[in-house]
């Protein structure tokens, strides 16, 4: 049964995401150099025990939903299969010393917020220069496809903070 309950949560955390970016979010543009990719907040927030195959399948499902919908032609999809692939790198890397206990999900209340700083700068920063440089095909505009991934994962990950802050629990009686 929890099985069943993990997966419907997965749907519905889907769908959230996805339906928020497409509807509001994609429309907020920095001065053409910032866009919110506010759909990551899905892949980056997935419990830390979840199979890094299932972060696969979640991860291109997400991508392919937007490439859909913006006509992309895979940019979303591979940006975020890369991101789905890093992501347990990265988590491995950031271990605390006492390591995750299984319950542990990615939250800014509960692994602090340097910890949360450096987790989601890496990877937001990762699938943003995998995303723009796509886009780009080439190196010819380097300077301007450099700023608009770091506006781009400053927006992001601002956004990203703000969902935690105000949506995600604070866990309490944890010492």
């Amino acid at each position: 049964m929890s099985g069943l309950r993990f997966l419907l949560i997965q749907i519905l955390r889907f769908a959230l995401y996805a339906g928020v970016h497409v509807l509001l979010i994609s429309r907020l543009v920095l001065f053409d150099l910032g866009w919110c990719f506010f759909y990551l907040g899905f892949l980056l927030f997935l419990p830390i025990a979840t199979p890094i195959v299932v972060q696969l399948l979640l991860a291109f499902a997400m991508g392919l939903t937007m490439d859909i919908f913006y006509d992309t032609g895979g940019l979303h999809a591979a940006a975020a299969v890369l991101l789905g692939f890093l992501r347990p790198w990265v988590l491995r890397l950031l271990t605390p010393r006492d390591g995750y206990d299984s319950s542990d999900s990615v939250n800014v209340h509960q692994m602090g917020g340097q910890w949360f700083s450096v987790y989601m700068a890496l990877l937001v920063l990762l699938h943003h220069a995998a995303f723009f440089l796509l886009e780009l095909g080439s190196f010819r505009h380097f300077g301007l496809t450099l700023g608009k991934m770091l506006v781009s994962a400053l927006f992001t990950s601002l956004a990203l903070l703000i969902v935690q802050l105000l949506f995600f629990p604070v866990r309490r009686g944890r010492q």
